[in-house]
């Protein structure tokens, strides 16, 4: 049975990646889930804590960019199916970008977000295969593809 490779990209201040894997776990999916480093102080400061500080803001930004694009490409070009959620709160550039690698890909590419921002992401929506507002929706969309159950 094939195990498939789920990558989970977005927003990290809320609790949906969990919810995901949890409601995955209960319908004993076969998926390997994958993510960004979620902690926001790690992902910022990685390039400067292995490589050596910096003074300036840009270089010290640049150095865990680089390092934290290395973990994203390698996770995305294995992934079978990307979700990226974006929150309301902060501006999510990151998970934009991951919406476009994954498009250009060609992944699969599922998209959760609230109602309020289906304009400001219609192109983003436009790119994705399915378009949800709830961890639950993602879980039933991954039951489907992976077992082919639809639970009415």
């Amino acid at each position: 049975m094939k195990t498939w490779r789920v990558y989970l990209s977005g927003e990290i201040h809320t609790s949906w990646r969990e919810q995901i894997i949890e409601a995955c776990e209960a319908l004993s999916l076969p998926v390997h889930f994958d993510a960004p480093v979620t902690i926001h102080e790690d992902s910022d400061d990685c390039g400067a804590v292995i490589m050596g500080q910096e003074d300036n803001k840009f270089w010290y930004d640049h150095k865990g960019a680089k390092l934290n694009t290395i973990r994203t490409r390698t996770l995305l070009g294995e992934a079978d199916i990307v979700v990226v959620r974006f929150g309301d709160k902060y501006k999510q550039w990151n998970a934009a970008f991951d919406a476009g690698m994954a498009s250009a890909l060609n992944k699969p590419l599922i998209v959760m977000h609230d109602e309020a921002l289906t304009h400001a992401l219609k192109e983003v929506d436009g790119a994705a295969l399915a378009v949800t507002q709830t961890p639950e929706q993602v879980a039933a969309i991954l039951r489907y593809v992976i077992r082919g159950e639809l639970v009415r």
